[in-house]
This record gives C-alpha cells, structure tokens and sequence, in this order.
C-alpha cells in the first residue's frame, strides 16, 4: 500500500500508467469516476484537488452550486485490474471548493468522521469490520416498467427451474435445488471457476481473500468472504469487492446482482457484519462475560439492539431489502443476541476461545447497503450503547424460528419496509449527530430521497401479483 503522493506517483511510473482513474461515492451507493491523463496527477493534485460538476451526482448539489473537488487519497492508489490501457486508480474525497471544507453528503468523508470520533472518546483507536457480501450470478435479466405493463425475467443455467429446458448441446441436469446450494461440489456448482477468478482479481488490488463458496440458494447464489480491516478501508474494500465481482461476471457473459431477495421462493442475499473494538493493539471485545465478552462488548451490543429499527434505514436501504427480511422466514428479524444462534439478529461467532477473535456479527444488514455509511452508522450505535452502558438484555439461546408467537411477542423486530426504517430513522438519530459524523442534513437528505426516489415509485405502481389476486374482483 502506498503511503504518500509521492509513492503513488512512483507507483503509477513503475507500472507504465498512462491514465489515472478518480472513484468517489454518490450519496445513495454506487461509485463514480472519471479519468485524466496521467500527466495531470501531480503533487499539488492530492492537496488541492481537481473540479467537477457534482449537480448530477445523486443526493448532492443542486445545480447553482455544482462545482465540487475530489481530493484524492494517495494510501488507496492501485493498478485499476480492467482497464484496456495501464491505469492508476485512487477513492477520492469531496471537498468544498470555496470553503475546502469537506463535504458533509460524502459517504467516505462520513466513514472517515465516524473513525475520528471513535478516538476522540478514548474509548478505542480502531474498529474493524469484516462484512460477509453474498450476491447472485445470472446468465440473463431483463425487466421492463411502463405505464400499461411491468416484469422481469432472471436466468440462470443452474437455475432449478431449468430442468425440463432443452439446452444447447442438451440438458445435462445438475440444476442446484431450492434451498440446497449450501455448498455442493462441481458440476453442481458451476461456478467454482468463476469465483476463483474474482478471488485472484481481488488479491491483485490488495484485497485478502478468506474462502469463497455456492450460497443456500438455486441459480447462482455466492459469497466470497474477505479479511477485515478498519472502518474506511473496509467500505473501500467493499467497493472494490462489487467492482470486481460485476466486472469479472460481465467479461464471462455473466450478471451480477446484489439486490437482497431478486427471487421468490428461495434465500435471499444479506451481509452479515462482524465488528470489534481495539485499543493499543489489544481486542477490547473479549472478556469474562456471556460467551466470553467483555462489558464494553455487551453495552456495544445494547446499543446496536437499541437502534437497531433505525439502522434499517441505512443497513437495509432499499425497498427490495424488506422482501427479505419477512417474520417466520429465514431471516435476522428478531432484534436479540445469541452466541452460536444465527436466528438471533447479533450472533457472538464461538469457532475460538482466543480474545483476539472476540467480535459480534449483526446478521439484518444486506449488501444494498452503501457500506462507508452502514459501518458508520453501526459504530456510532455501538458506542452510544457503551457510552450509556446499555444493557442488552438476556441472551436469545432458543431457536427463535420455532418459538410460537407469544413467546415472540415481546422480542422487538426489524421494520417491515423501507418507510416504516425511514420513519424510524428520523425519531431516532441523534446518536448519529455525534462528533458531526452524520449531520441533519445528511439524515434528513437520506429520507427525503429514498422517499421520493424508492418508496414512492413502488407504491404507485401496480403488481403483477395484485392482478392474480384482485382483477376478477
């Protein structure tokens, strides 16, 4: 890793580049760029910035104020690994050109606010995340939304439903059954060579890769597991992770997606987040309590239960999230705590006793999720819950799915859609003001377009189920 402008430079001369690629999130998600000849990445350049409109960047300015500057961050510089021509790659940050303020609706700018707030406490000097990404690769999707009609169309040549199709060169069966995924070998799972491929692609932008497997369900399901690290870098990672992962598919005439539940009937896509809290080089999170936690570790626990409906709105950002996170079903809805208990929404992993492996694992998050402000979020809970020493409650050791509904009637849920997480959010946020990690502007910004931009869109539009219920009424 490069650690100044002056051995990203270097590195961009060793490796031949002739370009020099600038990524930067929007605000709900996805990264942005553009390129300059590498001739333009000077010194200077990673001080003062270089312009460009941000009125169309989703979430940001308005047009009377468009002009905005990436400042980029020289540690992140790598080899971009799908450019035709040799290309530098550097995640940038925003700034404000007339004040040099850093701009309050960058995501990576939030991240970056969320870590210096944590050593601000003297609590800790690190958190480090390590998110569990699963998505789907498809040989085909189409859809289409008009006026008078809408639908979609997925495929996938492992797709169960893909039995009886006649196929070229002919049918040879070994379609992955519903649910059952989880984790046979080839040629079950067609895809071991294709996960490799993003495996080795990920090694070569600094990415450590742990293992990688078929998901629970039929048509392509996948996750590729990666090494943690701390708050920014992970989120950059988890960019870089989509990046190749979409990339790597697309060269192979495959499709990725990370929509949490793109098909009925079968599993759908989360992120489960591990996270922990370090201080001098040594794991706050182990101790002598349940399950070999610390207090520090409990109250952290407390306060992600605690804002847990809120965080929603930011760790389940879409409306497709929800179709996922549906009670009685597969899925971390239950807000309690168990060790070992993937029912329960926060699992404490048992696979080592060793303090160094003490974390806690929130299960409700999905790879939607715009992670620089998802970890963000989930931190600033946690500390709230040890700033306030939050008690967590009993652990959850039961199976949750096989309660009966009166002995779940007092376990508190995650929210049902994206307008009830949002409602949630803008009662419960001032957690998320401290420090000025987040801002009122960002929260109230964040509501007010998933509201306009997503929720909206969908309740005005009929269903093709609704016409299999409802038209012969």
């Amino acid at each position: 890793m490069t650690k100044s402008p002056k051995e990203a430079l270097a590195l961009a001369k060793d490796r031949g580049a002739v370009m020099v690629d600038l990524k930067f999130m929007d605000f709900v998600g996805l990264w942005q760029h553009f390129t300059v000849p590498v001739a333009e990445l000077t010194e200077p350049v990673f001080e003062e910035g270089l312009g460009f409109d941000g009125s169309s960047i989703r979430g940001w300015q308005e047009i009377h104020a468009s002009d905005m500057l990436v400042i980029p961050d020289a540690t992140t510089a790598v080899m971009d690994p799908f450019m035709k021509d040799p290309t530098l790659s550097l995640i940038c940050n925003i700034s404000d050109p007339i004040t040099k303020e850093t701009y309050s609706r960058d995501p990576r700018n939030i991240a970056l606010k969320a870590e210096k707030y944590l050593k601000s406490t003297g609590i800790a000097d690190a958190a480090y995340f390590g998110p569990e990404a699963e998505f789907f690769i498809f040989d085909e999707v189409r859809f289409e939304t008009k006026p008078n009609e809408c639908f979609y169309s997925i495929d996938s040549v492992e797709g169960f439903w893909n039995t009886g199709r006649p196929e070229e060169g002919g049918n040879r069966g070994y379609k992955t059954r519903y649910k059952e995924g989880y984790f046979p070998v080839p040629p079950m799972d067609s895809q071991q060579d294709l996960r490799g491929e993003m495996c080795r692609v990920m090694a070569e932008v600094g990415i450590q890769v742990e293992r990688q497997h078929h998901e629970v369900a039929t048509a392509g399901q996948a996750e590729i597991d990666i090494r943690y690290n701390t708050l920014v870098r992970t989120a950059d990672d988890l960019m870089w992770f989509k990046y190749i992962i979409k990339n790597v598919a697309w060269r192979q005439n495959k499709t990725v997606t990370f929509m949490p539940k793109p098909l009925f009937g079968d599993n759908g896509s989360g992120m489960h987040t591990h996270q922990s809290l370090w201080k001098a080089g040594k794991p706050l999170f182990a101790g002598d309590g349940y399950a070999g936690l610390s207090d520090m570790a409990l109250w952290y626990i407390g306060g992600v239960l605690k804002h847990a409906r809120a965080l929603a709105a930011l760790c389940n950002p879409t409306t497709n999230s929800y179709k996922r996170l549906v009670p009685g079903f597969e899925a971390p809805v239950n807000l309690a705590y168990s060790s070992r208990n993937r029912s329960a929404a926060i699992r404490i992993p048992m696979y080592s006793p060793a303090p160094k492996t003490k974390r806690i694992e929130f299960r409700s998050p999905d790879p939607s999720c715009n992670g620089y402000l998802a970890f963000a979020a989930m931190l600033m809970a946690g500390l709230d819950g040890i700033e306030n020493k939050i008690d967590p409650g009993e652990p959850m050791d039961k199976d949750i799915y096989g309660l009966s509904p009166e002995e779940l009637k007092d376990v508190p849920k995650m929210p049902g859609s994206l307008d009830e997480a949002l409602d949630c959010l803008k009662k419960d946020h001032k957690f998320l003001l401290k420090g000025d990690v987040f801002t009122e502007d960002v929260v109230q910004t964040w509501v007010e377009y998933k509201m306009s931009k997503e929720v909206n869109p969908i309740r005005l539009r009929p269903h093709p189920m609704e016409f299999a219920l409802y038209f012969d009424i």
